[in-house]
């Protein structure tokens, strides 16, 4: 079975390793351009975009990869963190309940994204929300973009 399993990712990697190679340079690179753009003191929120450029650039034919899931789902993510802004909760009450409350969420409203839960968690702990809305909605502005602009080139790795 371990040889098996072996064969198929070798034969998959001979035939998708430019795809592999191009589509991890190009994650990696969105995320340069957002960690530039935003700064290190936003570092915590592009952590949370870690998911979504894995999603995006390695499963871009996935409903998870949509745009529509994506920026909706990490709205929604912003939501339920931001929702403790207003609270006085110690952090582990806030953090978790963020998580719960943004995957309650996305599966109530049929958004789903992973990711996004990772944007409640990181706008609960960077307690600012204006800043987060505008970091969130354009780190996921910007990846969505780029996955509409390279579509012909993306193909699902996994």
């Amino acid at each position: 079975m371990d040889n098996e399993l072996n064969e198929k990712i070798k034969d998959r990697f001979k035939t998708l390793w430019k795809n592999y190679l191009l589509q991890s340079l190009l994650a990696a690179i969105t995320l340069l351009i957002l960690a530039l753009a935003l700064g290190e003191d936003k570092m915590v929120l592009i952590s949370a975009i870690g998911g979504t450029a894995f999603i995006v650039f390695a499963m871009p034919n996935t409903d998870s990869a949509k745009p529509k899931n994506v920026i909706t789902s990490h709205l929604l993510g912003l939501i339920a963190g931001s929702i403790f802004y207003f609270t006085n909760f110690p952090y582990y009450i806030e953090w978790p309940l963020a998580v719960g409350i943004a995957i309650f969420l996305m599966v109530a409203l049929d958004f789903i994204h992973p990711p996004a839960a990772g944007t409640a968690l990181a706008s609960a702990i960077y307690q600012a929300p204006l800043n987060t809305l505008i970091t969130i909605l354009a780190a996921t502005l910007i990846i969505s973009q780029c996955r509409h602009l390279l579509r012909n080139y993306l193909k699902n790795l996994v």
